[in-house]
């Protein structure tokens, strides 16, 4: 018999709650449990990025963080940095207007690293940029549109790089 406990967590400002196994882990809590999709699971081993989301605001990779672990937390993923659904958020706005994307699987997990980077530090240099999104792998591009798009995105919300 498998059991379970019961959890709270705020995703993109709704409140949810669930019986969840100890063991969940918080990326198949988002995608499975509540249902939204664009924070991907592509290695389940942090290697790859592609399901950071922001954990009381703080980046993570939700394929290393259980559900019982956010208890009483919030998660905001992509769906949830937009302020309405016509609008995008402007990293990104800035992902798509510099081509920081190709095939988009790691789009989310780079634009909620990037989101977090610009909390801590809205006037990254190239190299910082650079060497924050070192946790986040792109199997399609060259990086050096992400890298634009993060520097756009910064001296759109007044960072000066």
């Amino acid at each position: 018999m498998t059991s379970t406990v019961k959890v709270q967590i705020t995703v993109n400002g709704q409140p949810t709650s669930a019986d969840v196994e100890p063991r969940l882990l918080l990326a198949h809590y988002v995608r499975d449990v509540v249902g939204i999709k664009a924070t991907n699971i592509g290695c389940d081993t942090t290697s790859c990025g592609a399901c950071t989301v922001l954990l009381d605001g703080e980046s993570v990779k939700s394929c290393t963080v259980l559900a019982v672990q956010a208890d009483q937390q919030e998660v905001t993923t992509m769906e949830g940095l937009s302020p309405s659904p016509d609008e995008l958020h402007p990293v990104a706005a800035a992902f798509r207007q510099e081509h920081g994307l190709q095939c988009g699987f790691c789009t989310p997990g780079m634009v909620m690293a990037t989101v977090s980077l610009l909390a801590e530090n809205p006037h990254p240099t190239e190299r910082e940029v650079r060497e924050n999104l070192e946790g986040n792998l792109c199997r399609c591009t060259g990086y050096h549109n992400i890298v634009r798009a993060v520097l756009a995105a910064a001296e759109a919300q007044g960072g000066d790089s």
